[in-house]
C-alpha cells in the first residue's frame, strides 16, 4: 500500500503540473494576435481607372473587289477578291463649325498645313491590293497617304500621295509626314477633283467609306457634318 505521505506528494506534484500547464496555455492565448474580421484584414483592391478614350477614335473603311461567288456546300462564298482599305482617325464635330466660312474656310482643319489630312492624328492611309484608275491615271497597288485640298465649299481635290506616315509628330522620319504637316506636291500620284453634295442630316463623326461598289470599281467617299464628297475609281485589269 502507498503511504499517506507518499500519496500526498504525488497529489501535490500532479497539481503543480496542472497549474504549470494552465499558465502556459494562458500565456499562449494572451500572446496570440487578435483575429480580425476578413474585411478588416485586407484593404479593398483599388479599381483601375478606365483608359481614356482618344479624342479622334481610329476608323477603317474596307471593300473587296475582283472576286466571284463560288458554291461551297449549301452556301455561296466570295473568293479571289482583292482588298482596298482606308485607315484614318475619326474626329467628332462636337458642336463646331468644322469647315469654317469665307476666308477662314478650311483653315481650322488644315491647322497651318498646306492641305487637310482628311482625318486626325496620323496621316490618312490608302492601301490597295489592286491598281486603281482615277481621273485617267493609275494608282499602282500599294500604300499611300490621302489628303484633300479645301479650296472652297464647292471645290475639293483628293490627293493620293506617296508620302509615308510618321508614327509620331515630334521627329518624322525622312519621307514621312505627321498628318499633312510639311506636305509638298512632289510626291503626288494623282490629284482628282471631288464631287460635293449635301446630306439631309449632320453627321457627327468624320467617315470615309466606299459606295456604289462593283467588281469593276466604285466611289471613294468622305462625309462630315452635312458635306459629302466623293471620287470615282475603276479597278485596273
Amino acid at each position: 500500500m502507498v503511504s499517506t505521505t507518499k500519496m500526498t506528494k504525488m497529489i501535490s506534484s500532479a497539481a503543480a503540473a496542472v497549474a504549470c500547464s494552465a499558465v502556459l496555455v494562458s500565456a499562449q492565448v494572451q500572446s496570440a494576435p487578435a483575429q480580425m474580421p476578413p474585411a478588416a484584414q485586407t484593404a479593398p483592391a483599388m479599381q483601375p481607372a478606365a483608359p481614356a478614350r482618344p479624342a479622334s477614335p481610329a476608323g477603317l473603311a474596307q471593300t473587296e473587289v475582283g472576286g466571284t461567288y463560288v458554291k461551297v456546300g449549301q452556301r455561296n462564298r466570295y473568293q479571289g477578291g482583292k482588298w482596298i482599305e482606308i485607315a484614318y482617325s475619326r474626329p467628332l464635330k462636337r458642336g463646331r463649325d468644322v469647315f469654317g466660312t469665307g476666308a477662314e474656310y478650311g483653315k481650322t482643319l488644315n491647322s497651318g498645313a498646306p492641305v487637310w489630312r482628311a482625318g486626325a492624328n496620323v496621316s490618312t492611309r490608302l492601301k490597295t491590293e489592286v491598281p486603281l484608275v482615277m481621273a485617267g491615271k493609275t494608282v499602282p497597288a500599294g500604300e499611300y497617304s490621302l489628303f484633300i485640298e479645301l479650296k472652297s465649299p464647292t471645290e475639293w481635290t483628293l490627293i493620293v500621295s506617296s508620302w509615308g506616315a510618321a508614327k509620331g509628330g515630334s521627329e518624322p522620319a525622312a519621307g514621312t509626314l505627321w498628318g499633312s504637316f510639311g506636305y509638298t506636291a512632289d510626291k503626288d500620284i494623282v490629284r482628282v477633283p471631288m464631287t460635293l453634295g449635301k446630306l439631309n442630316l449632320s453627321l457627327d463623326q468624320l467617315t470615309w467609306s466606299f459606295a456604289d461598289v462593283t467588281n469593276d470599281g466604285g466611289k471613294i467617299a468622305i462625309a462630315w457634318d452635312t458635306t459629302l464628297a466623293w471620287v470615282p475609281f475603276t479597278v485596273s485589269k
